[in-house]
């Protein structure tokens, strides 16, 4: 069994509809119920908070502190992590260029919120993802890329310096006659970083798909056959060094075609990730509404034991408004299924007689206009 992380205290202040709260919590799962707007998923944003990034809405971080509050917000947790008990602090504070985000670990500012990835690490899967399969393509790059930075706290770095080096050449095309010497040393930037992206995204699946696999014969939910599509499909099984100058190549024949366009049109920010039902041989995307649901569960669930496997410490799931379109028996073995992977899960939902199965596992509680009670 991997080790449990847990989170045992966690404090708010100013965020969403929470002016302040402090909750205690004992290890078990817990379940979060009350009415549609109680701020049940502005307490699952919170603890998204606590992994890199912005969070599980993508907010801006103006809009997550609470209405007329003079400053930013702030979240305080106490977690029994990957490397021992853990004070986290993060939040933002207003400047002159807008609001920041900070971190204190111990109570001492860390360098990069990336340092959270050494002490937990957050899964979510949310009512906005049950269009993951039927939505644009960015969508779920999005969500692959998260996963893959689950396992490789570098990935995030890449994109964004990949980012960065693409829009430098974009703007560097648009110039009527751009320094060749430049948009090479730019194209060779890409070339490393976006052939290291395409790399950890297909290890990552590879990996996915033995884990999913294995669980076909585990459970209620549908398997996943995933792949990848949409930057030198076939080339990846090279070298890393001939796939780099592969794609330089590409990059250096395309800056007509690229400056007329307006934009890089071969990279890895065109990547898709296909994925289709095992059992009924079919486009998840065509699959009803019932079984997307169970499908992207599978994934999620899939990806967790995964992380479980590979860190040996099991991480945080937020699984928000889990029970819609999810049957009495998927629900049953939804509970089994977060249970087994032996770590705290947090769940919301308006109707608490959809988790009973449950039982004594979970910790439950009510959630009612920015204040948090005993079930």
């Amino acid at each position: 069994m991997p080790h449990k992380v847990t989170i045992s205290r966690l404090k708010l202040h100013d965020f969403r509809n929470y002016a302040s709260i402090a909750l205690g919590l004992d290890g078990r799962h817990v379940v979060l119920t009350g009415a549609n707007g109680a701020g049940k998923t502005n307490l699952m944003e919170a603890i998204s908070f606590l992994s890199p990034g912005r969070g599980l809405r993508r907010a801006a971080y103006a809009d997550v502190a609470r209405e007329g509050a003079q400053g930013g917000f702030s979240v305080f947790a106490v977690v029994d992590g990957m490397q021992g008990e853990i004070e986290i602090g993060t939040g933002t504070e207003r400047g002159d260029e807008g609001q920041s985000r900070r971190l204190r670990l111990n109570g001492t500012p860390a360098r990069s919120v990336d340092e959270l990835l050494d002490h937990l690490r957050v899964i979510w899967l949310t009512p906005s993802m049950d269009g993951l399969f039927t939505g644009p393509s960015a969508d779920r790059r999005r969500f692959l890329d998260r996963l893959v930075l689950s396992l490789d706290p570098e990935h995030g770095r890449r994109a964004a310096d990949f980012e960065k080096a693409m829009r430098g050449r974009n703007r560097l095309l648009g110039e009527p006659r751009p320094d060749p010497q430049w948009l090479s040393a730019l194209e060779r930037q890409m070339a490393e970083l976006g052939v290291a992206m395409a790399l950890a995204r297909r290890e990552l699946v590879g990996l996915l798909a033995g884990i999913v696999e294995a669980a076909r014969d585990e459970g209620p939910f549908p398997s996943a056959v995933m792949s990848l599509t949409g930057f030198l499909d076939q080339d990846l099984d090279r070298p890393a060094y001939e796939i780099e100058e592969t794609y330089a190549a590409l990059l250096a024949d395309g800056r007509y075609r690229d400056a007329a366009a307006g934009r890089t049109l071969d990279g890895p920010h065109r990547v898709d990730l296909l994925i289709r039902h095992r059992e009924k041989d079919m486009d998840a995307a065509r699959c009803s509404t019932g079984e997307q649901k169970a499908l992207l569960v599978g994934l999620v669930l899939a990806h967790a034991g995964l992380v479980a496997g590979m860190t040996d410490h099991a991480p945080i799931l937020l699984l928000d408004e889990i029970s819609a379109h999810l049957d009495e028996k998927r629900r049953a073995a939804l509970f089994d299924r977060v249970d087994a992977l032996g770590g705290q899960t947090f769940m919301t939902g308006t109707d608490r007689a959809m988790f009973e199965a449950f039982g004594d596992r979970a910790r439950f509680l009510t959630v009612a206009n920015g204040t948090i009670a005993e079930d």
